[in-house]
């Protein structure tokens, strides 16, 4: 929210879930990283332009299952630039979930586009899930993806349409076999798919493991960290789940492809004299894409 606030990029919905912080962050942090995201500009517009360009190349005639949203604003952005998904899903613990379903019914910002996107029955709320024809929140443990695919069903889910599942620094927090165990669920459910996944990696240098030790001073422990050593580590498990193709990019080299003119706007933003140590935070975050395509988009 902070980001947004000063005009790193446009968000008028997360003002609805987040206060906004009292301390005044370090641009840094903004820009570049801190211990939990890694770059939350060059995050959002690397992650946006893969989403996008999958709802373009299937013409919104497809799903986004996010994993682990939390309080994520895509499903009102997506809306408001026409590019809606026929169904977005989104996930997280009943406990989450309940928090973003009290702030949505009490703010109309964020229940009106839900209504005017709706048709036919009656939208479904309660406490942990809300269901109506274009967007649903799900309650759920990623952890089991049984009763994961199970709770996507009673929510509409069509495994025949092309489908993009995201997932922002969450299967760190997984064992290496609970997340593989829902990356070859996803992969063995949908004939068109695709996978999105931003999270740490080189964590086995000197700088990586100081990352782990002040998460572990904050009681986070990272349990699916082993997999974040490399970026082939990243592909290779993405891979070995059942995935055809799998790319990854640490988030400096992202951050060099994003338009060079809004970067050099928001680098004018606030004045950021910790160049190296930008440079390693953003080495120590990637994004990761895989694909599965029986049909050949």
């Amino acid at each position: 929210r902070f980001a947004v606030s000063v005009g790193y990029w446009k968000d008028p919905y997360i003002q609805h879930f987040v206060r906004q912080a009292k301390e005044r962050k370090a641009p840094e942090i903004n820009r570049g990283n801190s211990v939990c995201a890694a770059g939350y500009y060059a995050r959002v517009h690397g992650v946006s332009y893969l989403i996008k360009a999958f709802l373009q190349k299937t013409q919104c005639n497809s799903q986004i299952v996010n994993l682990g949203a939390g309080m994520d604003t895509l499903f009102w952005r997506l809306k408001d630039e026409n590019l809606l998904p026929r169904k977005y899903f989104e996930v997280d613990f009943p406990m989450i979930v309940a928090r973003k379903i009290h702030n949505i019914k009490s703010k109309p910002p964020l229940s009106k586009p839900i209504m005017e996107s709706h048709s036919g029955d009656s939208l479904l709320i309660d406490s942990h899930s809300l269901d109506s024809s274009r967007y649903s929140i799900v309650g759920a443990d990623l952890r089991s993806s049984s009763d994961l695919e199970e709770k996507l069903r009673k929510h509409s889910l069509d495994v025949h349409l092309p489908t993009l599942l995201v997932a922002e620094c969450v299967l760190v927090y997984m064992t290496p076999q609970q997340s593989a165990s829902l990356l070859k669920w996803a992969a063995s459910t949908f004939p068109v798919a695709m996978v999105i996944n931003y999270e740490q990696v080189n964590m086995r240098d000197r700088f990586g493991q100081i990352m782990i030790e002040n998460l572990q001073r904050r009681h986070c422990n990272l349990a699916g960290v082993e997999l974040c050593s490399s970026l082939d580590s990243q592909r290779e498990r993405l891979l070995g789940s059942g995935w055809d193709n799998a790319h990854a990019v640490d988030m400096m080299k992202v951050y060099s492809f994003l338009p060079q003119a809004d970067v050099r706007r928001i680098e004018a933003l606030e004045f950021l004299d910790e160049k190296e140590l930008f440079e390693q935070l953003m080495q120590h975050y990637c994004i990761c894409w895989a694909s599965k395509d029986s049909s050949n988009l």
